[in-house]
């Protein structure tokens, strides 16, 4: 591994050796730049915010779909960043030993895991969720997750798949969904105050990921309110052809909705009703029980 010379200030001018040497690169990530030009919006008159910092951590997020072999033009590319700006940003978390540089490309490093894991290890809710999924995974025999809402995606932030079951879709702690198609998104999404759920759907692009999928926001407010009314959300292959789940919320001492719990399975294998009549009632008494534990900060 070669670490990354210091940028000069002076320099001649050079062919882009990046984009000589890159395959095509990506599309730029909506998520990523959207993020990045609300974060100017909103911050740009703030003499207390730090945009180095948020481009920092903006080039780290790009890492999430390719974590290994990126070239600063693809980083750019895929952020909306110029690439001196980048490459600043790549040096410095290479010095800290959060990326690691070979010739003209960039891979995170292990050291980037400390990041993820001060989250969970400081969170009450991560700890304590575990041996709850664990029951209902052993008594339906299909994956469980809990969930939280950041933006218009969920985060993952605890799973339990002691199963054989094989899914095509490769999930994990820190793996993000679009929330308005899946069931723990929607069931978040069913309880933000009004004003949030309008802000988000002035600013989500409800993509037809399947058939099934619903992209008609009058039609998702009609989901969501069904989804309020009855207490869970099931979602029958709008995010992937084969893929059923079911959510229902994780409500704190104080019935403040701060997370969902849902069971995953193979559209084949298990049908919606059985979802309902098995799985269902696992979830609730399992988002109950953890929700005595968790207490508002």
């Amino acid at each position: 591994m070669r670490t990354m010379a210091a940028p000069t200030t002076k320099r001649k001018r050079e062919p882009n050796r990046d984009s000589q040497s890159a395959p095509t690169p990506p599309a730029p990530s909506q998520a990523l730049t959207g993020a990045l030009e609300s974060e100017r919006a909103t911050f740009g008159g703030d003499p207390n915010f730090m945009a180095s910092l948020a481009r920092g951590l903006t080039v780290i997020r790009a890492f999430a779909q390719q974590p290994h072999n990126q070239t600063i033009a693809q980083l750019s590319h895929k952020t909306g960043i110029p690439r001196a700006a980048v490459r600043r940003c790549l040096y410095t978390l290479n010095q800290l030993g959060y990326v690691a540089a070979n010739e003209r490309h960039f891979s995170l490093a292990p050291k980037i895991l400390s990041l993820g894991h001060a989250y969970l290890s400081s969170t009450p809710m991560v700890v304590s969720a575990l041996p709850f999924l664990d029951q209902v995974n052993a008594k339906v025999h299909e994956s469980c997750s809990i969930a939280v809402l950041d933006g218009e995606e969920i985060v993952y932030i605890a799973r339990s798949t002691r199963t054989t079951r094989i899914m095509s879709i490769d999930l994990k702690p820190g793996s993000r969904l679009p929330a308005y198609c899946s069931s723990m998104g929607r069931v978040l999404l069913a309880h933000l105050p009004p004003l949030d759920l309008e802000r988000f759907l002035d600013k989500v692009k409800l993509k037809p990921l399947t058939q099934r999928t619903i992209t008609s926001k009058e039609k998702l407010l009609q989901v969501l309110e069904g989804v309020r009314e009855k207490g869970y959300a099931l979602v029958d292959q709008e995010l992937e052809i084969g893929l059923r789940s079911i959510a229902v919320p994780v409500r704190n001492a104080r019935d403040q909705v701060v997370a969902a719990m849902n069971v995953g399975a193979q559209a084949i294998r298990v049908s919606t009703r059985e979802m309902e009549t098995t799985a269902l009632p696992h979830l609730r008494a399992a988002a109950v029980e953890l929700g005595t534990l968790l207490y508002p900060n």
